[in-house]
């Protein structure tokens, strides 16, 4: 485990380097790639969602595109579309942005329904069908959006499917005082970031998401996880629990905390540390028409027994 370790603990000091303050969103939006998820960034403007977008793509060797999510962005703007080439008297596929080993789709909620739908084959099914030929997207695939607050003019909102389809959702938030004043003291992200040297690649990263989704659950354990997720559902403040899908991504997501950790098991712990990143975007308030937050989740761990 040492070995494989090592790079992932070396890509978290250097991302932390450049978002200063936040190592533990960036522990999980590693562990969210490594678990072969995708990752969602709700936040206000300003805070260093793409940032923390670019760095990854940058420390972890991927091919890296944006694409800023407006509302009269169309979803061949994604997927890509057909042209027709004189010279050979034919029609040619001009992939979109979304052929990409990270993609950064930015604002999502500011796109139309019909165009954020358009990236849930892609993340779903690893591939796109577009003038009725399926294409293979890159491997590895990994998409981090990010959002707005809902409250904020020209938004719309995400459907529930489509909220399924992130692994994890996470926010940065402010940072502390000493963080913003490093960050004011250090000059320009942007020059820094280019200056980021690759820690692992598209090779290195396959073998260990592999080695990622290996490390072991004890039966106890996965007790524990189904404790949680029945939690979830009887608990009256939620309109619906847990799905078992959301049970897998849980288990998928502690077990790449426990591997970023050099352990070759999960403990409830690494649960623990994943549940509200997982969870919280999944679970819909009974009562208004936000999703549950760390509070609601805190309570859940707090009343379900250990293993």
């Amino acid at each position: 485990m040492s070995d494989s370790r090592t790079p992932l603990t070396e890509a978290i000091a250097a991302a932390g380097n450049i978002i200063l303050g936040k190592e533990r969103q960036i522990r999980l939006a590693l562990a969210c790639l490594l678990a072969r998820g995708h990752l969602l960034i709700e936040d206000l403007p300003g805070v260093g969602k793409t940032t923390l977008a670019h760095t990854l793509a940058q420390l972890l060797g991927l091919h890296f595109s944006r694409i800023q999510f407006t509302s009269d962005l169309l979803p061949a703007d994604i997927v890509g579309a057909s042209i027709y080439d004189r010279e050979q008297s034919t029609f040619r596929f001009l992939p979109g942005p979304i052929f990409s080993q990270l993609v950064l789709a930015d604002e999502i909620n500011r796109a139309t329904p019909k165009t954020q739908s358009a990236l849930l084959e892609a993340m779903e099914e690893r591939q796109v069908t577009a003038e009725g030929e399926t294409r293979p997207l890159p491997d590895p695939f990994f998409v981090i959006a990010t959002q707005n607050p809902s409250h904020q003019i020209g938004t719309f909102a995400l459907p529930e499917s489509q909220l399924d389809r992130f692994l994890m959702r996470i926010d940065l938030g402010y940072p502390d005082r000493n963080a913003e004043r490093a960050l004011l003291a250090g000059g320009n992200t942007r020059e820094r970031l280019a200056t980021l040297q690759a820690i692992l690649g598209p090779a290195q990263l396959k073998p260990l998401q592999a080695s990622s989704a290996a490390i072991h659950a004890a039966p106890a354990l996965i007790d524990y996880v189904q404790l949680l997720v029945e939690e979830t559902r009887r608990d009256p403040r939620f309109v619906h629990g847990l799905s078992p899908r959301a049970a897998l991504a849980l288990l998928s997501a502690a077990r790449a905390w426990a591997f970023i950790d050099g352990r070759d098991m999960v403990l409830p712990e690494d649960v623990q540390a994943v549940f509200g990143s997982v969870a919280a975007h999944r679970l819909r308030l009974a009562q208004g028409s936000g999703h549950a937050n760390p509070e609601d989740l805190a309570t859940i761990i707090q009343r379900t027994p250990l293993p």
